[in-house]
């Protein structure tokens, strides 16, 4: 599955975005009013697609700030132990590491966030940026100032150096609270992006519940370079700017460990062909088995 790294040479990716501490449940629960026993993981969508774009043998650099605490320290061992530089790692005094409490299962894992160090992002420099063909972020990371002014900033800029965008729409009301994120939707729309968004993900965003076909048809209306709507185990519908929608199945799991992070592994397989220039099906099929991988996996791919 390891990409050649004769074929990536140069070509960088650049994730800005949340690093924190996932405490997930050891077993399948329905939700978090149910008690279980819980591990202590590096987490945080950003990173996690960092990791696994490592794993696939992809350049990739974290922007990302934590707490001043030990957890922080926990979060940037993890990191360099999977190869992974913690230069652009930024520690926040008088902050604390954001951490996620998630209860996993194999449908709709249930979360509470306790965010704090994770949205104080300090402003991206200019030859990170540069240095990066795809500069990729996540509706969480986006979701509160000072994060968003500066990763928008970050975003514009390589948007006018000739980057790829990519954005995970991982939107989520509890994380927004009052803020709606139609804005900063529009603003990222600006920006010719690659956009991943998940059927849940689409159907929070417009407060009601969708079908398919009409998830296709909002999102038909919009003015991306790549749109892909995923569907869990009823597969993923995309499509290139000017062109129709297509769609693949899922390919069938033999055993399911969980579905957290899947979406973070169907990204990173994407971006893994992208980024070499494949053609958009062979882009979905490598998002796809490295998702397969990652839900018949109990811990994070990039761990052996």
């Amino acid at each position: 599955m390891m990409a050649s790294t004769k074929d990536i040479s140069g070509k960088k990716i650049l994730v800005v975005g949340e690093l924190l501490v996932d405490i997930i449940s050891d077993e399948n629960i329905e939700s978090l009013a149910i008690p279980s026993r819980f591990s202590t993981l590096q987490g945080g969508s950003s990173a996690n697609l960092c990791a696994n774009l490592k794993w696939l043998g992809v350049d990739t650099d974290l922007v990302a700030t934590v707490g001043q605490d030990n957890l922080g320290s926990f979060l940037i061992n993890e990191l360099k132990t999977i190869g992974l530089s913690a230069t652009h790692i930024h520690r926040a005094a008088n902050r604390q590491t954001s951490i996620v409490l998630v209860a996993k299962n194999e449908h709709r894992p249930d979360f509470i966030p306790y965010r704090s160090a994770d949205f104080v992002i300090k402003r991206v420099e200019d030859e990170a940026i540069n240095s990066s063909e795809i500069v990729h972020t996540t509706g969480f990371a986006l979701s509160k100032e000072p994060a968003r002014g500066n990763i928008l900033y970050a975003l514009r800029k390589a948007h006018q150096m000739g980057k790829s965008i990519s954005i995970d729409w991982n939107f989520a009301p509890s994380i927004w609270q009052d803020d709606d994120g139609q804005d900063v939707f529009k603003k990222m729309l600006k920006l010719n992006p690659l956009l991943k968004i998940s059927l849940d993900d689409l159907e929070r965003f417009v407060g009601e519940p969708l079908t398919v076909e009409e998830s296709l048809d909002w999102l038909g209306q919009l003015d991306a370079a790549v749109i892909c709507l995923t569907c869990g185990k009823d597969g993923v519908w995309y499509k290139a700017k000017n062109h129709p929608w297509k769609y693949k199945q899922a390919i069938p799991i033999e055993t399911v460990h969980g579905v957290t992070g899947a979406g973070d592994a169907f990204w990173a397989g994407f971006l893994s062909a992208f980024i070499l220039e494949r053609q958009m099906d062979e882009c979905i099929d490598k998002a796809l088995e490295v998702a397969r991988m990652k839900i018949e996996k109990p811990y994070p791919l990039y761990q052996k």
